[in-house]
């Protein structure tokens, strides 16, 4: 077996690392709700539907039953859990309304914590 010169190590290094700088860290994965909603919502939805004047939600339930309005509405088949994430993502992103499981009023469990 031939002997490796340093600098064929090196040239099979430098993929790697850039694999593994091209990847997002594990951190910075997206929720499931934010999966959800970037995937099936966010093409009508911009960011200004949740800061108009006559908005629907103004409230926990209210952003809750929008949410399950919603994907009912477009056939999307979400069970509770999902319609439940994606509310939570929205309200994490935009609202800040107290939400059921969350001391701190920005609709986060304590378990969802970062």
């Amino acid at each position: 077996m031939p002997k490796r010169r340093p600098a064929d190590l090196g040239a099979l290094c430098i993929p790697a690392l850039l694999v593994a700088t091209l990847l997002p860290a594990p951190g910075w994965a997206q929720s499931r709700g934010e999966l959800l909603y970037n995937t099936h919502c966010v093409a009508c939805h911009r960011t200004q539907i949740h800061w108009r004047d006559k908005r629907q939600v103004v409230d926990w339930p209210s952003l809750r039953a929008q949410v399950h309005l919603w994907q009912a509405t477009e056939m999307l088949a979400w069970d509770e859990p999902d319609i439940e994430r994606v509310a939570r993502y929205l309200n994490d992103t935009y609202y800040r309304y107290p939400a059921p499981g969350s001391p701190t009023g920005t609709g986060r469990a304590p378990d969802d914590a970062k």
